[in-house]
């Protein structure tokens, strides 16, 4: 499977209160959530946000606490994919339960908003289209990737049990 977007850009350590500040943790409407996607990180970011857009992060993203709201607001504010130097453990697994595909790319991937990206999850390769660079990652394994394919971890156990 391979995606291609446009790079919108954050920093390292971005938390899940930068991701969604706690005021909105009153929903669970990945649509609501989505308005304020980025907002403790930038109160402009979720107006920078277009769909089918790819977060370009650094190390350590989606530190903080276990709020699966993180992951949903990115999702339904419309990004397809997240790359990051290296996520925090309970972040990646949350992420990968909703069906949002996120790559770990450890030497990082040189970036800058609107740049073009594409994602190559079988080779495990990031390129930036837009400056030639490219970074190695790993491929997904496969129970992993039917998670995401199947939309979530819900979409997962449905799809298994109907056989």
């Amino acid at each position: 499977m391979k995606i291609r977007g446009r790079a919108i850009t954050v920093g390292d350590n971005i938390d899940t209160d930068q991701i969604i500040p706690a005021v909105y943790l009153t929903s669970t409407d990945p649509a609501e959530l989505a308005k304020h996607c980025l907002e403790g990180y930038d109160e402009e970011f979720p107006s920078k946000i277009k769909e089918g857009d790819i977060l370009v992060a650094g190390e350590n993203f989606g530190c903080g606490s276990s709020r699966e709201h993180a992951p949903w607001a990115i999702k339904g504010a419309g990004i397809q994919c997240i790359i990051a130097k290296s996520f925090a453990r309970i972040f990646f697994r949350n992420a990968i339960n909703i069906g949002l595909p996120i790559v770990e790319c450890p030497e990082g991937l040189e970036a800058e908003d609107g740049d073009e990206i594409e994602v190559d999850f079988e080779e495990g390769k990031v390129r930036n289209i837009s400056k030639g660079k490219e970074c190695k990652t790993q491929s997904f394994p496969p129970f992993l990737q039917e998670i995401i394919d199947a939309g979530g971890l819900i979409g997962y156990a449905r799809r298994r049990l109907s056989g």
